[in-house]
């Protein structure tokens, strides 16, 4: 993998790295985050898929770096090789031409015999010289070359390890899958589903869901009621009746929330007396026995003519 890829590879790669989902309400989701927290599950495999695009980052680089350091210190050692031939080569015709001179005063010139001789020693030790260092330069170069081998296969390995060209385009595709997959999910998200009450108008809605409770539908009335909270429509009667319908499948636990919610909105409520004492045998079956007691004192002594008062005083009878 050459250079320009490996540019392309970043430039690429870096703006899918800094994807994120949208942040949630007081930091839940924040992918930025160094430790996220409240994420979906595409949130969650958008962060596995960052530190994976980070990792291959990193490695890509740093890989590349060391092909970079490689390459240097071969072009180097081919330096030093070259410059190692041509110093033999001259030293081989030096070589060649000291011979034929030397031997061309022999035959030319027997008056300086002894001169010729000395020459021819002094020539000799000199050849045996440049011969020490043409053999010192044949090992040095076949050291080199072996080295070079080396060098080779280590970076046959190195490019062995990268990413390829057919991965990384696999890679690229698969992020922008995902991209596209969340923000699909994102857009629908973010529109708000309409519902077929819509169209109905609040009363209409409330009637409608008074009269699912009365025939003991509650699945469709928790529907509407839970509806008409969110469009704040008489919200403390909607909430006293999910409590009702919580009391009569003996979810006492979530009665007694919807039960408080309603009080806390409207006190003075026609159906308070219920309400009241609802509350006190939702807290009797739930255990809280003290409790449960001073809701039914209450009851009877503030609604003392209530058929809910003359219930209050049978069941308090019972828990004494």
């Amino acid at each position: 993998m050459n250079r320009s890829i490996l540019v392309a590879f970043f430039a690429i790669l870096l703006p899918y790295c800094l994807l994120g989902a949208e942040p949630s309400a007081f930091g839940a989701g924040d992918l930025n985050n160094p430790q996220p927290y409240g994420l979906t599950s595409t949130e969650e495999t958008l962060l596995e898929n960052r530190k994976n695009l980070h990792k291959v980052v990193v490695k890509t680089k740093n890989q590349a770096n060391e092909v970079d350091s490689l390459r240097e210190r071969m072009d180097g050692l081919q330096t030093i090789i070259e410059s190692i031939s041509l110093s033999a080569r001259d030293n081989q015709l030096k070589l060649k031409s000291l011979k034929k001179k030397n031997s061309k005063q022999l035959q030319s010139n027997n008056e300086y015999e002894k001169r010729l001789i000395q020459s021819i020693q002094t020539n000799s030790n000199l050849i045996q010289v440049n011969d020490n260092q043409i053999v010192v330069s044949t090992r040095e170069t076949e050291r080199l070359n072996l080295l070079l081998v080396e060098l080779s296969k280590l970076v046959d390995t190195i490019n062995s390890r990268y990413v390829t060209k057919d991965e990384f385009n696999m890679l690229i595709n698969d992020v922008n899958k995902f991209k596209d997959l969340v923000a699909k999910e994102l857009k629908e998200k973010a529109k708000p589903k309409k519902s077929k009450l819509d169209n109905i108008s609040n009363s209409d809605i409330a009637k409608k869901a008074k009269d699912y409770y009365d025939k003991k539908l509650y699945t469709k009335a928790l529907k509407n009621y839970n509806y008409l909270i969110k469009k704040n429509y008489k919200p403390a009667r909607s909430h006293y009746m999910i409590g009702e319908i919580n009391y009569y499948r003996k979810n006492y636990a979530d009665a007694l929330a919807y039960f408080k919610k309603s009080a806390s909105l409207y006190s003075k409520a026609s159906y308070m007396p219920v309400l009241m004492l609802h509350t006190a045998i939702s807290m009797d079956k739930t255990g809280d026995k003290k409790k449960a007691k001073d809701f039914y004192n209450a009851v009877i002594a503030k609604y003392p003519q209530s058929d809910s008062a003359r219930i209050a005083m049978d069941r308090l009878d019972l828990i004494k």
